[in-house]
């Protein structure tokens, strides 16, 4: 979305979307309701997500009320001026408009009254905009210990009203478990209660510019679609946060949709996981970093791992033999995240070069967002010499003039639209902790241990010797720089 572009084109653009993807194009009143709104992921994610939506003129005053509810005692003004101290900046009279939209309901998340009162509230709205159709979507952003009992209280007070079109909608925020018991006692709970098309596993990451990049640059570039195999790739790294892991993987790994129709997508995402062989002791490595149980909450032998280093194995036609290494850690020297696939060496090394360095493409999710190729090339001079250099996009120069949209503004979006691609449906989850939840319970009874490493540092060294041994090959003496105007 361009700075030059008005609230009208874009939501053209977005119209044009949905009917390329398959999606109603719905009108008539929305009613959002945040609940959790006096607590921390509302008031820095949720309200800003909602106001850059308004900005943007995707969500309008004419046909949108977005609704508080907490247990805190507030008024309507007193959230409002809440929101307004995390959106310093933003000009005042847009500002002002957008806030005038929030009702606050105050009430508990276990009774039926609080939730009454929520509904005589989107009921009194609803019947003012004299629109035909009522939407209703409900944003958790509160504990997953609480989501059965919300839950409940919405499917018996809060849904849209049968004698009206429309639909009812419900967001819920991961962690979704702690292993398959869990996740499965979960999903049946909310299952009770909604269809998998009214419930939105949300999970941030997969709104990020750069993972939404990811299905484009391999199945919209003829130049990848012959390479992203075992006959070229020799192995793949995902660093990234514990809890994003295996959502960035089926990205990598997944086989091409039949189109792009959210459930075709998930479709295949659902298939390569289930493809994942279980995971080997001797290709895991924990860590915990010096000082983590100076914590006086930490029991002195505790054996939670701060870093984890796990190799899977892909036992399909495309990805046999490839050890996709996936990491992710606390208290580390950086705190990129990025998927770096690394090449074959060249068969016949006329040049010389192998100790230089392999071919790698590299996908910066953060900080500095960019994708770059690692390159052998000639290097300047009357020498016939080599080294390593990059092929590079770096959104920050590319996309100077461009808005790069926050993650929670896409995905609720995404929600508004009903569109189900970038959010985890049943049996993905079910998939993805079988492949960790063994490992989970090695973890509690013992049998694997974290390794103690140095705060500042890229964690245990047997992580790196891991890697090695599975086949990555580290570059030395090349250091990607971003790019700048100077």
């Amino acid at each position: 979305m361009s700075g030059g572009s008005s609230p009208s084109s874009r939501r053209n653009s977005f119209n044009s979307l949905s009917r390329d993807l398959d999606l109603p194009s719905e009108q008539g009143c929305l009613s959002i309701v945040v609940l959790g709104a006096s607590g921390d992921l509302a008031k820095k994610k949720t309200f800003p997500a909602l106001y850059h939506l308004f900005e943007q003129g995707f969500i309008q005053s004419g046909e949108v009320h977005i609704f508080g509810y907490a247990r805190s005692n507030l008024s309507d003004n007193g959230l409002r001026e809440r929101i307004r101290g995390y959106l310093k900046g933003a000009p005042e009279e847009g500002l002002s408009e957008f806030l005038q939209l929030i009702k606050y309901v105050s009430g508990s998340y276990d009774n039926g009254e609080g939730f009454e009162k929520l509904n005589k509230a989107i009921s009194e709205y609803e019947a003012s905009s004299k629109s035909g159709s009522y939407r209703r979507l409900f944003y958790l952003a509160l504990p997953p210990s609480v989501y059965p009992s919300v839950c409940k209280m919405i499917r018996t007070y809060c849904m849209n009203p049968s004698s009206h079109p429309g639909w009812t909608r419900v967001i819920v925020e991961k962690p979704f478990g702690k292993d398959l018991d869990s996740a499965e006692e979960l999903s049946a709970q909310l299952g009770e209660l909604f269809e998998e098309h009214q419930l939105y596993r949300i999970d941030h990451y997969l709104g990020k510019e750069l993972v939404q990049n990811l299905l484009v640059l391999r199945f919209a570039n003829r130049l990848f679609l012959p390479l992203w195999n075992r006959d070229n790739i020799d192995n793949i790294q995902v660093i990234i946060n514990y809890y994003y892991l295996l959502q960035v993987f089926c990205l990598v790994a997944m086989e091409k949709p039949v189109s792009l129709k959210p459930e075709h997508i998930r479709d295949e995402k659902v298939k390569v996981l289930q493809s994942v062989n279980p995971i080997k002791p001797e290709e895991v490595v924990l860590g915990q970093y010096d000082g983590y149980k100076d914590d006086p909450t930490v029991p002195d032998d505790s054996n939670t791992p701060t870093f984890a280093s796990v190799v899977l194995r892909v036992h399909n036609e495309r990805w046999e033999g490839v050890p996709f290494i996936l990491k992710a850690g606390k208290a580390l020297s950086s705190r990129k995240a990025e998927v770096r696939v690394q090449f074959k060496d060249v068969p016949g090394d006329i040049y010389k070069c192998k100790k230089q360095g392999r071919n790698e493409f590299v996908i910066r999710l953060q900080p500095l967002e960019a994708m770059y190729m690692k390159l052998t090339v000639k290097k300047p001079g009357l020498e016939m010499a080599t080294e390593q250099s990059e092929l590079d996009l770096s959104y920050g120069m590319r996309y100077q003039n461009v808005k790069i949209p926050e993650a929670y503004e896409r995905l609720i979006l995404d929600t508004i639209r009903g569109d189900q691609q970038h959010f985890v449906r049943r049996d993905e989850l079910k998939a993805a902790w079988q492949i960790f939840t063994p490992l989970l319970h090695d973890i509690d009874d013992g049998k694997l241990k974290a390794i103690p490493y140095q705060p500042g540092s890229r964690g245990p060294k047997e992580a790196d010797e891991l890697s090695e041994r599975v086949g990555y090959v580290q570059t030395h003496g090349y250091i990607w720089v971003p790019p700048t105007l100077a």
